[in-house]
């Protein structure tokens, strides 16, 4: 059983940067990024101001894309809006059953395979260094791999469960059921809880989610934009 502290997740993406992934942040005054490859998530704080968002610009430069997560903030008005999206963040079990498994782990070699399978099934972002956010798990079936799962954000006491996806063909057979278990295990192993994110229309997503014990904490909107 772990006490992680849910106000970590008020800011994912900087307790992250600032965190367990500061060796892949790019940081300048009070704003944070990935380094490019990893992620686009951006991290600037609730009150900034003109400065602030001047040093993210010069961190991404020119006309680049600036994810930023879940974050209120909002940019001045020469920064392009790319996309807003609503969802819900969801947090997992401190603990639970762990069923046995066929997954095995993810490495370098694996990598144009995930990005095949991410690129037919359309999980949300993922990039071609993602794999080293943390740990990625996947199924196979006949060598090929059909389904993948694995850990993105990692706020103190937490790790985001992300990429959960299926290959068309292999879907109804409980892949991401048993995905989602083995790296919840791993998560809690290690005295954390597992959290996510998930868009709000993806209904079939959250009933999933629901019955292997996730519980909403609260709405948030994803925002993209792009600066000057």
């Amino acid at each position: 059983m772990t006490n992680s502290d849910v106000t970590a997740l008020d800011d994912p993406v900087g307790q992250s940067l600032r965190g367990h992934h500061a060796h892949l942040a790019q940081r300048l005054g009070r704003v944070a990024t990935y380094v490019p490859g990893v992620a686009t998530f951006s991290a600037v704080p609730v009150d900034a101001e003109a400065a602030d968002w001047a040093d993210l610009a010069q961190l991404l430069g020119g006309g680049q894309f600036a994810d930023l997560f879940s974050s209120t903030a909002t940019p001045p008005s020469d920064w392009e809006p790319v996309f807003v999206l609503e969802g819900r963040q969801m947090i997992g079990p401190a603990d639970g059953p762990v069923e046995p498994t066929d997954v095995v782990e993810l490495g370098t070699a694996d990598v144009p395979e995930m990005l095949d399978l991410v690129t037919r099934t359309e999980p949300g972002p993922f990039w071609p260094r993602a794999r080293e956010l943390g740990t990625y798990l996947g199924i196979r079936d006949g060598g090929r791999l059909v389904a993948m799962a694995g850990e993105r954000l990692r706020p103190p006491g937490w790790t985001e469960i992300s990429a959960v996806c299926t290959a068309p063909e292999a879907r109804g057979r409980g892949h991401a059921r048993r995905l989602i278990g083995a790296l919840s295990a791993l998560i809690t192993a290690r005295g954390e809880r597992p959290f996510l994110h998930v868009a709000e229309g993806n209904k079939g997503a959250l009933a999933l989610y629901e019955r292997l014990g996730f519980e909403s904490r609260k709405p948030v909107t994803f925002r993209g934009f792009r600066t000057p």
